[in-house]
């Protein structure tokens, strides 16, 4: 199998899988476009192999793989950064949130 089938094989176990996790709803529908735009371009690359060649030289990246792995990492760090973010604001909401709760009791009880 060469790399460019292996590829287009995980692009589509990709699309498989985030397909699958849309329909059990464990994954949301903005994440899920980023996922499939992903694949998508995997599916390209895989396709026509000159186009990550022809990025390459155009970038003067001597090896394609490297320019491919290079965008791999960015794409992850992206990812990090962006699930980062989410996860401080859902502190921030749960915090709020708990804050209120034990408001509410405390009125409550005041109030018996």
């Amino acid at each position: 199998m060469s790399v460019y089938m292996l590829g287009l094989v995980g692009a589509i176990v990709t699309v498989s899988i985030v397909f699958e996790m849309l329909r059990r709803r464990k994954l949301r529908e903005k994440y899920a476009t980023f996922w499939v735009l992903l694949a998508g371009v995997i599916v390209v690359i895989a396709l026509f192999p000159d186009v990550l060649a022809g990025a390459a030289a155009m970038l003067g990246v001597q090896v394609p793989a490297n320019l491919l792995f290079f965008l791999g990492s960015l794409v992850l760090l992206g990812v990090n950064v962006q699930l980062s973010s989410e996860l401080g604001r859902l502190e921030e909401r749960t915090r709020t949130l708990a804050e209120e709760v034990a408001l509410l009791r405390l009125s409550s009880r005041e109030h018996r």
